[in-house]
């Protein structure tokens, strides 16, 4: 079976999010008094707004709900973006290169605000035939249902496509949802070496997001 399609993550593969991420999610719970769990940064890289922000409020105790959480820090980031779109060297590029000979997918775990924010700013949005939030299906990544419900909106086996993530738990979701997964390892936050071992295809930079390479995978 030959790849035919190509799904992309977004946070930490088109831009490079995840310190403002954590910078922010740190700032906001210090602001409250509390402190991330040893684990907390690991466990929501991939999480869906609904299940970090429960993490948040119910496992680390700030003392707002979960749906006051999510607008808090939601709003934060959407700041954020308006000052500067972090995007990560290559990645407009790769994803014009490969929409040139695939059909494109976007899964990713920010909500749509930030989704459509981003894909705008960078002049990407007509790149993707579709773009999913892990906010819009049940199960966040590591749960493979982002890349069954994205495969499915581009009418493919999820085994005829390709995924382009960086976290653990996004190589466990592309992995489990059964693409042929590429791991693009982030320098700060690496991927376990389970998650990793999932990678058909590891490269350092986007530069190395070749037609040729995607078309070699299966």
């Amino acid at each position: 079976m030959t790849v035919e399609a190509v799904v992309f993550d977004l946070d930490g593969v088109i831009i490079d999010t995840e310190e403002v991420w954590e910078e922010v999610r740190r700032g906001y719970v210090a602001e409250h008094g509390r402190e991330f769990l040893p684990d907390t940064q690991t466990r929501m890289m991939g999480m869906s707004t609904g299940e970090w922000s429960r993490h948040l409020s119910e496992d680390v105790g700030v003392p707002r709900t979960p749906e006051q959480v999510a607008a808090d820090v939601l709003g934060r980031m959407a700041g954020r973006y308006r000052e500067a779109l972090p995007l990560i060297p290559g990645s407009v590029d790769a994803v014009r290169r490969l929409a040139d000979r695939f059909p494109l997918a976007l899964a990713s775990s920010s909500a749509r605000i930030l989704i459509d924010q981003v894909l705008e700013t960078a002049g990407l949005t007509g790149a993707f035939r579709t773009t999913l939030s892990t906010e819009e299906v049940p199960r966040g990544k590591p749960a493979p249902d982002v890349y069954l419900a994205a495969t499915g909106r581009l009418g493919f086996d999820p085994r005829a496509c390709a995924a382009v993530e960086d976290s653990s738990n996004g190589l466990r979701s592309a992995g489990a949802a059964g693409l042929a997964v590429i791991a693009v390892p982030h320098g700060v936050y690496p991927p376990a070496p389970d998650a990793l071992a999932l990678a058909s295809l590891v490269i350092e930079t986007l530069d190395d997001l070749t037609v040729e390479a995607v078309e070699k995978l299966r």
